[in-house]
């Protein structure tokens, strides 16, 4: 019969899982070359743990432990491939011998992360399975969470991370960090994916909290295997706008703006180490378009009301990103704050050539804040058809609540 597990012990368990699940994977992916044998050997690790710890105890480094027996798992699935496939056999015995003599030092392991960071974000892999591949392997989330997150089914998730395993396996990609000559440009796919992560977190209704911590942490990870100015300013960005998340709604689910919002709700810690790391990579003069964002979320978290922002500064932050990232949606965050110390005609002159130029007609924010402006004016038609024409756009349910309330108090 097995042994019991007490409920501490697999309380315990469950938590090194979380915690360390990452690192094991990514140690023998890097020995087995095969994600999917990987991902057993590591299963099958975890539970001969709650099989052997309740007799033996935890040991006092867990993570060697179950390395070490998911290498033998592993050794132990390839020879019965082996056994029941002649011509798996010299396979077989070339993979056991890279697998004993390969190196376990800690420096290696932490290497390992990273280099199974940048698999799951290379850029020949779809963007959607990028994402869940990353969710999947490097933060440990389940298939069911991480679908949940993204609404739609565990089982169109799992085809995600099945095609895009199989892409990695079919183009033999390999488990390794970018050489210094494409190091920057493959950085990139990295930050873009954890950025992806986290916006899908910062407007989730209901796991939005989840996925954006995880977002964070995996910005930690990366920080902390790559300590380069723009990682840096991702994780400053991320910690500033997950800040104020206490105080973007209210008890009943509905929407509250910035200007509206109860300050005192705003996570200082995270208001601290955000501008701490901003003020970082600026100082560097290697920043990019996060650090620049990031700089713009200091300048609002350091105020203490919307009147008292300086919004002139914002302005200069939104034209020096607009130089070196060109989006309409760029465009569109500059004539917010063009609106907000010119004047809201400057502002809405310059949303009216954007939607003319029809770059943001299907983007709701832009009519929103065409309305909005429109509304301060007192051209309250103008207002009234383009309330309704982001209300049609949105998918986000607290702001179509919001959008709704604004379109009832002009009638």
């Amino acid at each position: 019969m097995p042994t019991p597990v007490p409920e501490q012990l697999s309380s315990t368990i469950e938590t090194l899982y979380r915690a360390e699940s990452g690192r094991v994977l990514a140690t023998l992916a890097r020995l087995l070359g095969d994600l999917d044998l990987a991902e057993e050997a590591m299963q099958e690790a975890f539970a001969a743990a709650l099989e052997s710890w309740p007799r033996t105890g935890v040991p006092e480094k867990p993570r060697p432990w179950l390395i070490s027996t998911a290498r033998f798992k592993a050794i132990d699935r390839i020879r019965r491939r082996a056994h029941f496939d002649r011509t798996q056999r010299d396979f077989a015995l070339y993979m056991e011998a890279r697998i004993n003599q390969a190196a376990l030092e800690d420096e290696e392991i932490e290497d390992d992360r990273l280099r199974l960071i940048f698999t799951c974000c290379h850029p020949v892999l779809p963007p959607e399975g990028q994402v869940a591949l990353t969710l999947r392997e490097i933060c440990g989330l389940t298939t069911e969470e991480i679908a949940r997150a993204f609404l739609v089914t565990p089982a169109t998730l799992a085809q995600r991370i099945v095609r895009a395993k199989a892409v990695i396996r079919d183009r033999v990609i390999p488990y390794q960090v970018p050489s210094s000559q494409e190091l920057s440009a493959r950085l990139g796919n990295v930050l873009l994916v954890v950025y992806l992560i986290f916006n899908e977190g910062y407007s989730a209704e209901t796991t939005g909290a989840e996925l954006s911590r995880e977002a964070i942490r995996l910005g930690r990870l990366v920080l902390d295997l790559l300590p380069e100015p723009e990682v840096m300013g991702l994780l400053g960005l991320m910690l500033l706008q997950e800040s104020g998340r206490a105080a973007r709604t209210s008890s009943d689910g509905n929407l509250i703006l910035l200007e509206q919002q109860d300050r005192s709700l705003w996570s200082r810690d995270q208001i601290a180490e955000g501008i701490s790391l901003t003020e970082n990579a600026l100082r560097s003069r290697r920043f990019g378009a996060y650090t620049l964002q990031a700089a713009i979320a200091a300048v609002h978290v350091e105020s203490s009301s919307t009147a008292s922002t300086d919004w002139r500064q914002i302005t200069l932050l939104y034209d020096q990103l607009l130089r070196i990232q060109p989006s309409p949606v760029v465009e569109l965050n500059l004539a917010v704050a063009v609106a907000m110390c010119e004047g809201p005609e400057h502002g809405l002159a310059l949303i009216n050539d954007l939607l003319a130029r029809e770059q943001l007609s299907h983007y709701h924010l832009a009519h929103s804040a065409r309305a909005d402006l429109c509304r301060r004016l007192g051209q309250i038609p103008e207002a009234r058809a383009s309330y309704e024409k982001a209300l049609a756009l949105v998918s986000q349910e607290p702001e179509r609540r919001f959008l709704a309330r604004r379109l009832a108090e002009l009638k």
